[in-house]
């Protein structure tokens, strides 16, 4: 592993989410923004499978150490995403960390936007970004300005755009296919879903759930989107009580680290599936939903429309048709997954393991 470390806002103390040993990435680079000062963590985990592609998250950290331990743990997952999902392509993250009562305004975003893509450049073609937390695809354009690096950029400037479409649609077909799995029938008309995060892909799932006869509870730390609630003939909850609540399918569409050993023990629900990254709080949080009976559909395997799109759709003269078929797919690979741990009495987290590992090990 190679880290380039440029001056970096210090550390104020030791982060507990930093992992103890050592990381296997391949390269780490943490450096500061020319022009906007800001720390900007690239990591690149893998290129085994090709040049290593995930999202640019901009977004508020206590101290910088957060912000590499998130990237660290992004990028280890966009690796197994891309590798389940069948795609040529590696793992990576890149992450800028906005200090903790901090706000950008436009020209600061820019200057951001302008350190990424100059810190990517340097890298060398080994990962390219894409939008996610913070970002989207006006701002993947700064970054194109110092890089060709980057995909998902507006439509109009000759890009594919923002992939929560497709993101939401393979969320959607996993929910399908978990609850052919566990209730016997896919048909979500009558099911009760909570979902946690009102977002672009969660707000998306929320429609066509809705529009599918499903029965919804909602949450999201932002009030105004009560307004698609009530829209949508949904319950609204608070936060921090919307994984007490009784209902056959719990969905996470936040960030991540949500599915702790406290929620999980408290969770009234058959199944879990969700468009969040990075739900497990901790790996042994997999096995505790097998002892309690729940079916929890990995997180990179079932929110990986977004980046079959981004690889599929950047190509000239992609399919339409067959990039759906693809997308859709994504339920038949659940529902793969699913059955395996099933058949080899493993979690669900090792089955999805096992299938991205088999992968990355045919690319050596």
């Amino acid at each position: 592993m190679t880290i380039t470390h440029a001056p970096a806002t210090p550390a104020t103390g030791a982060s507990a989410a930093l992992p103890t040993e050592a990381p296997d990435h391949e390269r780490v680079l943490i450096t500061r923004g020319a022009r906007s000062g800001l720390t900007i963590i690239v990591a690149v985990h893998s290129t085994r499978l090709g040049q290593a592609l995930g999202g640019a998250r901009l977004w508020h950290y206590g101290q910088w150490t957060d912000a590499l331990a998130d990237a660290l743990r992004l990028s280890q997952a966009m690796t197994m995403k891309n590798a389940a999902a069948g795609l040529a392509r590696g793992g990576g993250k890149s992450v800028i960390a906005i200090p903790a009562g901090t706000k950008l305004d436009a020209a600061a975003t820019h200057d951001a936007m302008l350190d990424l893509g100059d810190a990517i450049e340097s890298l060398g073609g080994a990962y390219m970004t894409a939008e996610d937390v913070g970002t989207s695809a006006e701002l993947m354009a700064v970054v194109h300005e110092r890089t060709e690096h980057v995909c998902g950029l507006p439509p109009e400037q000759g890009g594919v755009g923002e992939p929560a479409d497709a993101t939401a649609a393979g969320v959607h077909a996993s929910i399908l296919a978990t609850l052919g799995e566990v209730f016997g029938s896919n048909d979500p008309a009558g099911r009760h879903f909570v979902i946690v995060g009102l977002g672009q892909v969660g707000g998306r799932l929320a429609r066509s759930l809705a529009a599918a006869g499903a029965r919804l509870t909602v949450t999201d730390v932002a009030e105004g989107k009560r307004a698609l609630a009530d829209e949508l003939g949904a319950a609204w909850v608070d936060p921090a009580e919307a994984h007490l609540v009784e209902a056959d399918v719990f969905v996470p569409c936040g960030l991540g680290g949500v599915l702790t050993p406290e929620v999980v023990r408290d969770l009234r629900v058959a199944a879990v599936v969700g468009a969040a990254n990075n739900q497990l709080a901790s790996r042994d949080v997999a096995a505790l939903m097998q002892e309690r009976g729940i079916v929890w559909a990995p997180d990179f395997v079932v929110n990986a429309g977004g980046v079959i799109y981004l690889d599929v759709a950047s190509v000239p003269g992609a399919d339409q048709a067959a990039l759906d078929a693809r997308i859709e797919g994504i339920g038949d690979t659940v529902a793969s997954v699913l059955r395996s741990a099933r058949a080899d009495g493993t979690t669900t987290l090792e089955a999805a393991e096992r299938l991205a590992r088999t992968r990355l090990d045919a690319g050596r």
